[in-house]
């Protein structure tokens, strides 16, 4: 990553007049030849570049009761499966890129915090942590990261896995962008049940109570059914329209299958690296 300050690394800064001590390696022999050339006499320009840093990685996981669904022997999206393997690819790519990774939830209610380090182990067992989260579980984690001292900084990666069914305020969305943090909604939302609704009128569809696990069953009309459609199509609109406005590039999970949760991110990556006009 490139650092606002100089140093060694690959980004040009800028040009200036050689000063003793400095590098020789750092002088630009063609424009140093140009420029003495033009003088009539031996002038040296030393090139300036941004130091390179670390990458520094947050990983942000809502973990309300709602994020629990769906149990495995359900044939939906198993969210708290996808949140573990994607928090897992995100730490371990951090770590290849001989980054800094760090972990936050509020899974108990109170903040679980891990700073940034080259190494994740003590939090591998995020996939263990209870899903007790309170409603506001992410608006509390971005003012738990704002209060950070020292403070986070600027282009760290902050990676928030969560439904979002809950919708984060825009104005808590501009407070960590005005950060110059590198904000990646991570939306792990069932395609069948939470982005649209179907027509299960007639049926007895098994429902799960998020807090107790408990199943039972639930009869709905088609009017109910249609109503519900209608809500999370907007829901969903809503949330791709806020993200849109935020110029922020989501990574969308509709699985939790190892091998597509990867081919999401891929995606993700070559998508912005193009935006970025790296290829």
């Amino acid at each position: 990553m490139r650092s606002a300050r100089r140093g060694t690394g690959s980004d040009i800064a800028g040009s200036r007049p050689y000063r003793p001590g400095d590098d020789i390696d750092t002088i630009d022999w063609a424009a140093s030849a140009r420029l003495s050339s033009a003088r009539g006499t031996d002038e040296f320009i030393v090139r300036e570049r941004f130091a390179d840093e670390a990458p520094r990685v947050v990983v942000v996981t809502d973990r309300r009761p709602e994020m629990s669904l769906f149990p495995p022997s359900l044939p939906w999206l198993s969210k708290p499966d996808a949140v573990r393997i994607a928090t897992l690819l995100i730490a371990d790519s951090a770590v290849a890129a001989r980054g800094l990774s760090s972990y936050l939830d509020f899974a108990e209610g109170e903040p679980f915090w891990r700073p940034p380090r080259s190494q994740h182990e003590d939090w591998r067992s995020e996939g263990r942590r209870p899903f007790g989260a309170p409603t506001d579980s992410v608006a509390r984690s971005f003012e738990y990261l704002f209060g950070l001292r020292p403070s986070l900084q600027p282009g760290s990666f902050v990676f928030v896995l969560s439904d979002f069914l809950v919708p984060l305020r825009e104005e808590e969305w501009l407070r960590a962008i005005e950060r110059r943090w590198d904000i990646v909604p991570v939306i792990v939302q069932d395609p069948t049940w939470e982005r649209t609704f179907p027509d299960v009128s007639g049926t007895m569809v098994p429902v799960v109570v998020p807090r107790s696990g408990r199943r039972t069953f639930l009869r709905i009309s088609r009017r109910e059914a249609q109503e519900r459609k209608q809500r999370n199509e907007e829901r969903w609109r809503r949330l791709q329209h806020t993200l849109t406005q935020l110029d922020l590039d989501p990574v969308v999970l509709s699985t939790s299958e190892p091998g597509q949760v990867l081919e999401q991110f891929t995606s993700w990556v070559e998508q912005r690296m193009y935006w970025q006009g790296r290829w």
